[in-house]
């Protein structure tokens, strides 16, 4: 019989740490990563260039920046839920974005993922924190999901069977939508079934993104029924190339060919069955398939470089075998999104299992033959029409099914949206309990029309002797942009607080002039200046005015060491300056570091190392031993004039623990030092030179 149940994996593990303080007001980490040229736009066809250039984002708002993990690694405990049946065992990790860690094949013994052997975040998803290995669901926007290292809540549920099955659920806020993820295992079945629904409670019309990215080994070779693909690579082009063999006779078909890392998004043929697969030399491995709407099929792969090599150890520890990922999408790539109607949903089916198939066939050079001889595996393993009516049991007997036990809580944003918008989820409950503090101002704001002060956060029946209740690691009250708060903040009771939140939904919406005025306003008549500060230094750097965006940086850094020199200061930021111990002091130094890197990064973009080395003896000193700043240190010894110090901190040893996907920025610094080859610990450049 089929199981669902609690379990504990442990793993070397670094800390995640504390959000970044600051709110995200600027374009998601990396965007540019996945640009596609004027030029090339123009001649893709239309729905293709409407998909791409559909609402991109213009800042992260509301999620968080994660950038607080650092790379000292501890055994540490997870929490997972293992759905188990006589066939398969299935590993989720739910306080970890839902994500599949292992699914492992009883009958052959076999993992049929990719299973890192560590818990390393590093700088990959939209707002900064992303671990690589196993199965997760990518929701939003273009890149990996903000929820990549968040919980989701989990239940069980009924599956169709009438076994139990695994519910996942989640307020996505990027996009401001719900969707969940229910897997269950037939008994006797060596597939994992997936269900996944994304609905649109509003009356607008959403903008959609979703791909399921799949680790697999990356001594593979990936077959999907397709004769062409969109390649795009971090040369930020989009051109279509045959398959398997390119035009300079490299089969791409096998992750190991290529020595860059590049995207490979299958151009599927109306009506074919949707499935990708990665089989090994005995023609065995993974096979994925799913209902038609879930329509694109890509290959990532991180090439055999040295960027690509280094990025795969960074990712985990040395000595490990490498991956590649096989995904699966809405749309053919994943620049593009789609479209959902208010009121409407998008739902589909999605299949996970062990596939044989004849590796003489398979691993050849006739890729029709390959691909035919998997459809025929595949069919016979699991026919199309099982996969249909396996949806069609999900959606209309069990989708909507309440959960039954708890076994996990997410985040308390969808408890919130349905308090505000009254909305009816059958299947997804967002119950008040599981509101918290976060939420607390936002709710009064609902209740009253009034944006409470920041030293009132705490819960009604709190107890007024207590201390706040706002976490020192997040000191800012976290913003909310959708249209329905921003009108609620445009009648709300102007005084500082209101006005720095109002100009965030304001920036988000779009209306930037608006969002400043909103932000000068404040400033009259704000005791504790820095945050507002720093909203007007973003608005100058988006605007073209680096020169100003220095000023207000330095002045944000300046007003927040004021700030804490007071005692007694009720503050923006939402905690008493008098606020004693550790907690207090993390907080203090977690917004000095914020502000300071970006101060710091402003004044160098001007050319005033002068400014910048005084600020440098401002900064804690645990924020100077940083990695990041280590980096900022090399920037400031070489516009001081002074390389062969620049170069001696390169040779005692430094790690950028949130260096992002894609980033050049040491290969830069290194060449302006000397023309000696890069070490490779340094080396995270992904294309061609």
């Amino acid at each position: 019989m089929t199981t669902v149940r609690r379990a504990v994996l442990t793993l070397p593990a670094a800390p995640l740490g504390p959000d970044n303080p600051l709110p995200a007001l600027r374009a998601p980490i990396g965007a540019g990563a996945y640009a596609v040229d004027p030029v090339t736009l123009a001649e893709l066809p239309r729905d293709m260039a409407r998909g791409i250039g559909r609402d991109p984002l213009r800042s992260l708002l509301p999620a968080p920046v994660r950038d607080g993990y650092g790379r000292e690694r501890t055994p540490a405990d997870l929490d997972t839920i293992v759905i188990e049946n006589d066939r398969l065992r299935v590993t989720v990790l739910p306080g970890l974005g839902g994500r599949i860690h292992s699914l492992h094949h009883k009958p052959t013994g076999r993992e049929l993922l990719y299973r890192n052997p560590v818990f390393q975040p590093a700088s990959f998803a939209l707002n900064g924190a992303w671990f690589s290995g196993g199965v997760e669901w990518n929701i939003g926007a273009t890149g990996h999901t903000t929820l990549s290292c968040s919980p989701l809540h989990a239940a069980t549920v009924r599956a169709p069977d009438g076994g139990p099955m695994l519910r996942l659920w989640e307020w996505e806020r990027l996009r401001d939508l719900p969707f969940q993820v229910d897997l269950w295992l037939p008994e006797d079945s060596d597939f994992l079934y997936v269900g996944v629904r994304i609905r649109n409670p509003h009356e607008r019309t959403a903008p959609v993104y979703w791909w399921s990215n799949i680790a697999v080994p990356e001594d593979r070779r990936v077959l999907a029924p397709a004769e062409t693909a969109w390649r795009h690579g971090y040369e930020r082009g989009l051109s279509r190339v045959p398959v398997p063999v390119t035009e300079d006779g490299t089969d791409r078909t096998y992750p190991l060919n290529s020595t860059y890392a590049a995207d490979w998004f299958y151009d599927l043929p109306e009506g074919q069955r949707r499935w990708i697969a990665a089989l090994d030399t005995d023609g065995t491995g993974l096979v994925q398939t799913s209902t038609d709407p879930l329509r694109g099929r890509k290959l990532f792969v991180w090439g055999t470089g040295r960027g690509g090599r280094r990025w795969q150890e960074w990712l985990t520890e040395p000595g490990t075998p490498g991956y590649a990922e096989i995904q699966a999408g809405l749309a053919r790539t994943q620049l593009e999104h789609l479209e959902l109607a208010g009121g409407a949903e998008f739902s589909w089916l999605e299949a996970y299992g062990p596939l044989a198939a004849d590796p003489a066939t398979v691993l050849g050079d006739d890729w029709t033959a390959a691909r035919a001889d998997v459809e025929r595996s595949l069919s016979g393993a699991l026919p199309r029409a099982a996969v249909d009516a396996a949806y069609t049991a999900w959606r209309e007997g069990a989708a909507d099914l309440a959960p039954e036990e708890v076994l996990a809580a997410g985040s308390g944003w969808g408890a919130l949206e349905v308090l505000r918008g009254g909305y009816e989820l059958p299947g997804t409950p967002f119950p008040e309990s599981t509101l918290g503090p976060e939420q607390e101002p936002w709710r009064e704001l609902l209740r009253t029309g009034v944006l409470p002060p920041p030293a009132k956060n705490a819960a009604p029946d709190a107890d007024p002797t207590a201390r706040p209740t706002a976490p020192p690691s997040a000191p800012l009250i976290a913003p909310l942009v959708a249209s329905p708060w921003r009108d609620m903040l445009e009648t709300a009771p102007a005084d500082p607080t209101t006005e720095y939140q109002l100009g965030i939904a304001q920036w988000h919406a779009g209306d930037r002039a608006q969002a400043v005025r909103s932000w000068e306003r404040g400033l009259k008549e704000a005791s504790t200046r820095w945050p507002l500060m720093y909203c007007l230094a973003v608005a100058d750097r988006e605007d073209g005015h680096p020169e100003r965006a220095a000023e207000h940086f330095t002045e944000a850094f300046t007003d927040h060491e004021a700030t804490e020199a007071g005692a007694g200061v009720e503050t923006l930021a939402g905690h008493q300056a008098t606020e004693a111990g550790s907690d207090r002091d993390g907080a203090r130094a977690l917004i000095a570091t914020a502000l300071g890197r970006e101060a710091l990064d402003a004044l160098l973009a001007v050319d005033r190392p002068d400014r910048a080395r005084a600020l440098w003896h401002r900064l804690p000193d645990s924020a100077r031993r940083h990695g990041a700043f280590r980096l900022l240190e090399v920037r400031l010894l070489l516009a001081e004039g002074r390389p062969d110090e620049a170069r001696a901190v390169f040779d005692a040893g430094f790690e950028v623990a949130d260096l992002r996907e894609g980033a050049e920025i040491l290969g830069e610094l290194w060449e302006r030092i000397t023309d000696e080859l890069l070490p490779d610990s340094y080396e995270f450049r992904m294309r061609p030179s």
